[in-house]
């Protein structure tokens, strides 16, 4: 029976041991899990990303040109399309002819207001000489009025006095009423070279428009979401398709909270498409997201990403977009919204600190 017994046990205690190398092997894989995921965070929860604005023209009218089609890539400068110009033309020529007319009608002008103000200038001599007359012929009769009483002159040689004060006096108000005539004659060009500065304003105006009507690529870009045709009426500020700024390409990473202690602008990366999953591509960090919608139930954030939770019964971390520049996109490979996967080396703080204190003598701050 003891033999017996001490066989069995022997046999029992090997089959501890799977059990325990089981659980070893667990807790070493849970730790380099742990590990690796602090020193190299990853995400698959994550697209491709780039920057986008609505091509809208700044004039209306109908498209006569339209040289891009759907999803067709474009080189900056490029025709995209063309407003009919012709009632821009118009208002251009329209404009110009009014300012050549001004110009003629300037210098005619110019002459008229310069006869107006000779004869002011005569008539306010007419006045002068008046005023001389009048005062001549009252002094001429107060020497007179005297001599009638000693009989030095006749009664007829004062009253010929008196009827030539009379006569230059009126000489004297109808001189200063043609002087006022005169001088409310005279006009000025100054309204003329005011209406001269409109219509060269009118004239840039139009030139600019003209300019508006054709419409071309700002920057290297691709054309989608293109739904028109030549023939159609467009008006100015209305998008009429869209443009990818294809010159950047970003991979939009969400990752949890506690993964971004380490995580800042300039921080490598590498990133690969679904689509292409053999191909890697390198990148940095562009900037880190600071809010998100909290989604705790009560009134949404306006603005911010909207990242879903996918267990709404366990509190887990909250997820932030981390926004990955690429450094060479292949352009035939990266689309927006495209699944992509994000794995960053994050620089440990200590290890950093330690390589400023080295840089710096004693440990001082620079």
């Amino acid at each position: 029976m003891t033999a017996a017994h001490s066989t069995d046990a022997g046999k029992e205690r090997p089959r501890i041991w799977p059990a325990m190398l089981l659980i070893v092997l667990a807790v070493i894989a849970v730790i380099v899990v742990i590990w690796r995921v602090d020193t190299a965070p990853r995400t698959d929860d994550a697209y491709a990303y780039a920057d986008t604005i609505g091509v809208s023209p700044e004039v209306s009218g109908k498209i006569v040109t339209l040289a891009v089609r759907n999803n067709q890539a474009v080189k900056q400068g490029d025709l995209l399309f063309e407003i009919d110009p012709r009632p821009y033309q118009f208002a251009l020529l329209r404009a110009q002819a009014a300012l050549a007319q001004l110009d003629a009608q300037i210098p005619l002008t110019q002459r008229t207001v310069n006869a107006q103000g000779f004869s002011a200038d005569a008539a306010k001599s007419a006045v002068v000489r008046a005023q001389a007359a009048a005062r001549q012929a009252g002094d001429t009769l107060a020497r007179m009025e005297p001599l009638i009483a000693k009989g030095y002159i006749s009664a007829e040689d004062l009253d010929r006095a008196r009827t030539s004060q009379r006569a230059a006096l009126a000489e004297l108000a109808a001189a200063q009423a043609q002087a006022r005539e005169a001088q409310a004659a005279v006009s000025s060009v100054a309204a003329l070279v005011a209406q001269r500065a409109v219509l060269t304003a009118e004239i840039s105006t139009a030139q600019l428009n003209l300019e508006y009507a054709t419409v071309r690529a700002p920057f290297d870009g691709r054309v989608v979401e293109l739904r028109t045709s030549v023939g159609q009426f467009v008006s100015a500020q209305k998008p009429v398709f869209t443009l990818i700024d294809t010159r950047h390409w970003y991979v939009i990473a969400n990752f949890r909270e506690n993964e971004l202690a380490n995580i800042r602008p300039g921080t490598r990366a590498t990133v690969y498409l679904m689509s292409k999953t053999n191909i890697r591509f390198s990148g940095a960090v562009d900037s880190i997201g600071f809010g998100v919608d909290p989604q705790d139930g009560g009134g949404t954030a306006n603005g911010l990403p909207n990242i879903q939770r996918s267990i709404n019964w366990v509190h887990v971390a909250q997820r932030f977009p981390v926004k990955i520049l690429v450094d060479h996109p292949d352009p035939q490979l990266f689309r927006i919204g495209t699944s992509a996967v994000a794995v960053l080396q994050p620089e440990r703080r200590d290890n950093r600190d330690r390589r400023d204190n080295r840089a710096t003598p004693d440990g001082a701050p620079s």
